[in-house]
C-alpha cells in the first residue's frame, strides 16, 4: 500500500522554504521533526507584523493561539475575529491558513474569560502517483475552547483543550479500492498559559510592562498508517515579554520579545552514528525508541537529546523582537524580526504591518520579507478582521 501522508507533503514544503546554505551543511542539519506542523503558523496579520511573537502583547481576539491566559485582562467583553493567510504562494496558490477565534468575557468582577478558536490548512489539491492518476484535498484543522481567570490584581492563568484532525493519508493502490482515501490522524492536546502584566510609574509617565508564557499542544501522538506512523504533535514553550511607553499624548509605543522551543525529542540520525553494522544497529534501536517515546516523556527527554549537547539545544530557541506604534487605539504601525537557527530550519524574516481601528471592527494586514533568498515564505500576506461586541451593542444601543 502506498501512501501519501501530512508528514511527507509538508516537509517537502518545509524544505523548499530553507536557505540554501542550511542544506549544504547537511551533516549540522537537524530539524525537529513534528506532525501537523500548521499548528505552529501564526493566524493573524497582527502578530506576524510584529514578526510573529504575541505572549505578552495587549490582549486581543487571538490570544487563544498566543497565550489563552491574556483574555481575562481584555479591555472589551466579546471579540469575534476572522483571517486569511495565503501559504507558499511563490509555489503554489492553493494553500491557504484560515482561522475564526473569539471569547467572551462573563461574570462579576471582569476576571474570566471563555474562549474559542476554529483553524483550518488546506494543502490545496494533491496528485497521486498511481497510474489511476487521481486527485484528492488533503487538509488540518484544529478546534479548542479555553477559560481563564484572574488569579490577582496583575496575573492571570488559563488553559485550553484542543481537537485535531489531519487527513493527509491517500491509499493509490491496494486496499478495497484504489484511490480509497485513507482515514486521517486525530489527536487531542492541551495548553497551559499565565500572564503577568504591570503598570510602573517612569519620570511622569504611566507605562506597561507583561510577562506572558505559554505551554501548548500537550498531548497524544497522532497516528498515521494505523498506528504504524506515529507523529509527535508541536508541543511548544513560548515565553515573552512586552514593554509600552507613552511618546506623546494618543502616541504609544510598545517593544516585544519572544522565545520559543519545542518540546519534542529529536528524532536519531543514521550520520551520528559510527559507519559499521554496530552503528546501524544501534541506529535502528534508538528510531525504535523515538518512535515508542510518550509525548509527557518526550518533554522532559527535549532540553537534553540533541547530538550536539548543549549547544544544540540552544539552537534549538527561536526568538521574535517586534514593536508597535499605537495612535489612540485607532492607528497601527508595526515591525519586527523573527529568527531561526540554520540548523533547525533556518528560517529568519522580517515582518511589516499596519492596522486600522473603528469602534465596531478592526482590520490588520502584514507582509512578511525572508532575510534569504530563494525563500517560498517571501511577500507571505496576512489579513485579520476584528470585530469589537461592545461597539456593536453601543451602535444599537442608540438605536
Amino acid at each position: 500500500m502506498k501512501r501519501i501522508q501530512a508528514s511527507i507533503l509538508l516537509l517537502v514544503a518545509m524544505a523548499m522554504a530553507l536557505p540554501q546554505y542550511a542544506l549544504a551543511q547537511k551533516n549540522q542539519f537537524n530539524p525537529i521533526e513534528t506532525g501537523v506542523v500548521s499548528l505552529g503558523i501564526a493566524p493573524d496579520a497582527r502578530a506576524a507584523g510584529m514578526g510573529d511573537l504575541g505572549a505578552a502583547t495587549d490582549p486581543d481576539a487571538y490570544s487563544q493561539f498566543w497565550n489563552p491566559s491574556k483574555y481575562a485582562f481584555a479591555y472589551s467583553d466579546a471579540a469575534v475575529s476572522l483571517s486569511y493567510t495565503p501559504w507558499l504562494r511563490k509555489i503554489v496558490n492553493d494553500i491557504f491558513l484560515a482561522n475564526v477565534s473569539g471569547y467572551w468575557k462573563f461574570g462579576g468582577g471582569d476576571n474570566q474569560a471563555v474562549s474559542a478558536s476554529l483553524r483550518y490548512f488546506s494543502l490545496g489539491e494533491v496528485s497521486t502517483y498511481s497510474e489511476i492518476g487521481q486527485t484528492f484535498n488533503p487538509y488540518e484543522m484544529a478546534f479548542d475552547i479555553g477559560y481563564s481567570r484572574k488569579l490577582s490584581e496583575s496575573y492571570s492563568m488559563g488553559i485550553v483543550f484542543r481537537y485535531i484532525y489531519s487527513s493527509l493519508g491517500y491509499n493509490s493502490d491496494g486496499g478495497s479500492e484504489a484511490g480509497d482515501p485513507v482515514s486521517g490522524a486525530s489527536a487531542f492536546s492541551a495548553d497551559i498559559s499565565g500572564y503577568l502584566t504591570k503598570y510602573p510609574i517612569i519620570g511622569q509617565n504611566e507605562c506597561q510592562w507583561s510577562l506572558g508564557w505559554n505551554i501548548s499542544n500537550i498531548g497524544s501522538k497522532l497516528n498515521f498508517d494505523n498506528g504504524t506512523s506515529p507523529a509527535f504533535l508541536p508541543t511548544n514553550l513560548r515565553i515573552g515579554t512586552n514593554f509600552a511607553f507613552p511618546l506623546a499624548d494618543y502616541h504609544t509605543l510598545s517593544i516585544g520579545l519572544d522565545l520559543n522551543k519545542l518540546l519534542v525529542p529529536t528524532k536519531p540520525r543514521r550520520i551520528d552514528y559510527a559507519d559499521d553494522e554496530e552503528g546501524q544497529i544501534e541506529w535502528q534501536q534508538a528510531t525504535i525508541d523515538w518512535e515508542n517515546t510518550s509525548s509527557i516523556s518526550g518533554i522532559f527527554k527535549s532540553f537534553s537529546d540533541a547530538p550536539g549537547g548543549m549547544k544544540e539545544e540552544l539552537q534549538e530557541i527561536t526568538w521574535s523582537l517586534g514593536a508597535e506604534y499605537n495612535y489612540n487605539q485607532q492607528f497601527f504601525l508595526r515591525a519586527g524580526y523573527y529568527y531561526e537557527n540554520e540548523y533547525k530550519g533556518g528560517r529568519k524574516y522580517y515582518g511589516l504591518g499596519a492596522g486600522f481601528a473603528l469602534n465596531v471592527l478592526r482590520l490588520d494586514a502584514s507582509y512578511m520579507i525572508a532575510a534569504s533568498q530563494n525563500s517560498p515564505l517571501d511577500q507571505t500576506l496576512r489579513f485579520s478582521l476584528t470585530f469589537d461586541m461592545d461597539g456593536i451593542k453601543e451602535i444599537f444601543g442608540r438605536r
